[in-house]
């Protein structure tokens, strides 16, 4: 009775698979895309068994080379593709219909809310809009001094490891300087990330980092009720240290919004300053949360609960990122002395031999070569390896017509490194992105802030907090080729197992 009970359930589940697929599968085959032996309920998942977060780019290589650039797949209940080709990149990330996220992006939601990483529709298009002002070149041109000053304290820092034998992982070190860096950007306050790792909120920004990134990988973990019942203590773990972080963002929002009101009540307001005045009179940066509490949508100021959606994602997304690319671009300079040697020239002739001279944004625009340097190593270690969106209705990108409900996953770690487009695509070569050699790269085969309407926000801030971390490196130490070589680790954002590691010494010049 029971084997024939389960004979009736295992048959109607299959049936049912097979009903639901046909059109998908029909869909796929007409658009010539392909993919490995799909098993009922489960599809693709057994191929999985075997692998790891350590050796999911090696298959991902593998299914490029046996299927082509655009692979069908299916996991369990998600159905979908995944691309390596630039047409198609371009095609998805050029269109208005595709640009909401797709399901693992939900794994974010208890932290970040529908911020602007999350939302989509008009919500993400009026966020948008609100939050590009945060990014204009004068307020740009005032976080480079908070660049410049963490970067000192990072450096001076590493002093006492700089014995040209001890091995470093830049990871670590670039987190705290990065974590610095955003928080007096984004909300205005100095959190001492550097001087006092054992914050509160620092530690918990770091936990819950990593334990998100744990949640990707895990399937076990990527829904609450299951992680709530197979990882009972992780799961509280992870809302003790998310609560942790938003009522500490949202102190800071009520006590910023209480300065604005006193500010507008006593007449001291200047709707035209890059600043709000503190209690003793002296101009405060200009921080994406003073745009925020400035701004409004339909003529109604966002509220507490808005604002901190963007400001929990721009903490989330601006240090994260930032440390992968600064500890991949050290690496790579470790390991190449001509280019760093090159580089190193470029900054002295562009500041000079004092050290502590300060840079400002038409330095940092000055240095060429460095600039060439960070977008070698975002090509070859981009900080996000890979992107995914959610295809709603059908839709025809790059002549196919791709069925409803399909989640794509854009390969943007195996599109940087295809040899069609990047002549020895494993080599380390900035003059790629010399100025004499512009528009010989593909701008959809390299695509390390994304691109199209969704493209990352703050590319520009990246990159000047890139150019002034790196080259304050490299103004006071000689980067040295010490510990293990990296090994990618695919992950929320782009790390290795074996560490980002360098060994350093101090410049003698």
């Amino acid at each position: 009775m029971y084997l024939e009970l389960i004979a009736l359930v295992l048959t109607v589940l299959y049936v049912y698979d097979y009903l639901r697929n046909r059109h998908h599968n029909r869909m796929y085959a007409e658009a010539g895309i392909t993919g490995p032996r799909r098993y009922p309920l489960v599809g693709n998942a057994p191929m999985l068994l075997n692998e790891s977060p350590k050796t999911v780019f090696d298959l991902q290589w593998r299914l490029i080379k046996e299927f082509g650039k655009n692979i069908q797949i299916q996991i369990l209940g998600d159905r979908g593709f995944m691309t390596a080709d630039p047409k198609m990149i371009e095609a998805i990330m050029s269109s208005q219909q595709t640009i909401q996220k797709n399901n693992l992006y939900g794994l974010l939601v208890n932290w970040l809310g529908d911020g602007l990483l999350l939302s989509t529709g008009k919500k993400w298009f009026r966020r948008r809009k609100v939050i590009t002002p945060a990014f204009h070149f004068k307020i740009l041109e005032d976080f480079v001094e908070v660049f410049d000053q963490q970067s000192a304290t990072m450096a001076e820092k590493l002093y006492d490891r700089a014995d040209g034998k001890t091995v470093i992982n830049m990871f670590p070190v670039a987190c705290l300087c990065a974590m610095d860096i955003i928080a007096e950007t984004a909300m205005g306050v100095k959190i001492n990330a550097q001087l006092q790792p054992d914050f509160p909120y620092v530690k918990s920004v770091k936990t819950a980092s990593e334990m998100f990134a744990d949640r990707l990988m895990n399937p076990l973990q990527r829904l609450d009720p299951t992680m709530r019942l197979f990882y009972p203590k992780l799961f509280a773990k992870l809302n003790r240290n998310v609560k942790a972080m938003q009522d500490f963002t949202n102190s800071v929002i009520t006590e910023r919004r209480d300065l604005l009101q006193k500010a507008l009540a006593d007449g001291s307001y200047d709707a035209t300053a890059a600043s709000l005045m503190e209690d003793v009179g002296q101009k405060r940066r200009m921080a994406l949360l003073d745009v925020l509490l400035q701004s409004t949508i339909d003529g109604a100021p966002l509220t507490n609960e808005d604002i901190a959606e963007e400001v929990d994602t721009f903490m989330f997304e601006g240090h994260d990122t930032t440390t992968s690319s600064i500890a991949f671009t050290c690496y790579l300079l470790s390991r190449h002395p001509e280019v760093q040697a090159r580089v190193f020239q470029e900054i002295r002739d562009v500041i000079g031999d004092d050290k502590s001279t300060p840079v400002d944004m038409k330095i940092l625009g000055e240095l060429k070569y460095l600039e060439c340097v960070i977008k070698e190593s975002l090509r070859l270690f981009p900080s996000v390896p890979i992107i995914g969106r959610h295809i709603t209705e059908d839709t025809v990108l790059d002549g196919k017509l791709i069925p409803a409900n399909s989640d794509v996953i854009i390969l943007i770690y195996h599109a940087h490194r295809d040899p069609d487009f990047f002549p020895e695509p494993e080599k380390f070569i900035p003059e790629r992105f010399s100025l004499e050699r512009k528009g010989e790269i593909n701008p959809f085969a390299y695509t390390p802030f994304s691109a199209g309407p969704r493209n990352c926000i703050g590319q520009k801030f990246a990159m000047l907090e890139m150019k002034s971390t790196v080259s304050k490196m490299l103004r006071h130490f000689e980067l040295l080729p010490l510990g293990a070589e990296v090994k990618p680790v695919l992950n929320l954002i782009l790390r290795s197992t074996t560490g980002i590691n360098v060994g350093i010494k101090p410049r003698v010049y």
